[in-house]
């Protein structure tokens, strides 16, 4: 188990929780070393936000350039049409389903928004 690697779980499409809850807080934890590292995981309805959404693809540009790792579910963003788009941005794109039940079975650091 990694208890020094927080993973945020991002299901939530309102723009206003990206900013002010996802964005604001993985950075800040980097920041001020509240964690050695930070992952988050675009799964479902966000993947369509970030695909389509310019302003949140400068704050998730933002956040990667502060530190913090982000991956997209595979399945999500080819059912919604976006794949390329967050290949295109540098966003890692996998297949989440395994990888998340290892980290929950591990009871690894998981925030769910």
């Amino acid at each position: 188990m990694d208890s020094t690697h927080l993973y945020v779980l991002w299901t939530n499409d309102n723009p206003i929780t990206a900013e002010k809850m996802v964005f604001m807080y993985t950075k800040n934890s980097l920041f001020n070393a509240w964690w050695e590292s930070v992952t988050i995981i675009i799964w479902g309805a966000t993947a369509k936000l970030v695909g389509e959404n310019e302003r949140i693809q400068e704050k998730i540009r933002e956040v990667a350039d502060a530190g913090v790792h982000i991956s997209a579910c595979k399945s999500c963003a080819d059912h919604l049409g976006v794949t390329e788009v967050l290949e295109s941005m540098q966003i890692e794109v996998k297949y989440w389903g395994q990888s998340l039940s290892e980290i929950l079975k591990n009871n690894e650091p998981l925030l769910t928004i």
